[in-house]
């Protein structure tokens, strides 16, 4: 039962996050695209991973950054938002999931690989 909770607290948390991301001023973060795959709460509510990635890998750095500056104030918007006792302590980071998945891809047209969806060309 508890597990469940932590997941809907975690669904929210992400929610929250990617529409206060949008909001910020910090041009670091403005001028990348951002996205948040995951956020993983400790039982406690204490701390919260938070996992993000970006499109632009050159400025993934600069952005990460930014978000962790800015940590500060998303903590006190996402306690405002969400009702709970404690709010979470945002610890930031880097998914490389989207950009590994983007090279696979890559990786297996460059082979020539025919895909089923694909008509035949002859």
């Amino acid at each position: 039962m508890a597990s469940n909770r932590i997941g809907r607290i975690n669904e929210e948390i992400q929610k929250e996050l990617a529409s206060k991301i949008r909001n910020l001023k910090d041009p670091r973060v403005q001028n990348t695209m951002i996205s948040i795959t995951r956020v993983e709460t400790t039982p406690d509510l204490r701390y919260a991973k938070v996992c993000v990635s970006f499109l632009q890998e050159d400025k993934a750095a600069d952005a990460l950054k930014g978000l962790k500056s800015a940590s500060g104030y998303l903590r006190r918007e996402l306690g405002s938002a969400l009702n709970l006792r404690y709010t979470p302590e945002l610890q930031w980071e880097l998914d490389d999931s989207i950009t590994y998945g983007a090279r696979m891809l890559d990786l297996i047209n460059s082979l020539g690989v025919k895909h089923d969806d694909e008509p035949d060309q002859e």
